[in-house]
């Protein structure tokens, strides 16, 4: 999902309103991303810093957001694995 994108384009009215907060809650995979970054003037940072503020996330809820978007990839599954347990994992520790 792509908070700031979507709040420009009326799809949320407001972050705090966004449906992640519910999707999460029911444990969908949920990724977070930025759409068109330029456009939107935003950053994965700045996303999580939105979502930090506006649900409470910490950096638990961001390693799963991101495993999630590994999950999601158009990766080989080794590859995508093995990115999981050795890259995004170790960096969320």
């Amino acid at each position: 999902m792509c908070p700031s994108s979507n709040l420009q384009t009326g799809a949320a009215p407001s972050i705090g309103e966004h449906p992640i907060g519910l999707l999460t809650r029911l444990r969908f995979r949920v990724t977070v991303n930025t759409d068109n970054r330029l456009m939107s003037g935003t950053s994965m940072s700045r996303e999580f810093a939105l979502l930090a503020e506006a649900f409470g996330y910490d950096l638990t809820d961001f390693q799963w957001f991101t495993v999630n978007a590994m999950k999601s990839s158009f990766l080989p599954f080794d590859q995508r694995l093995a990115l999981i347990n050795e890259v995004i994992k170790p960096g969320y520790a």
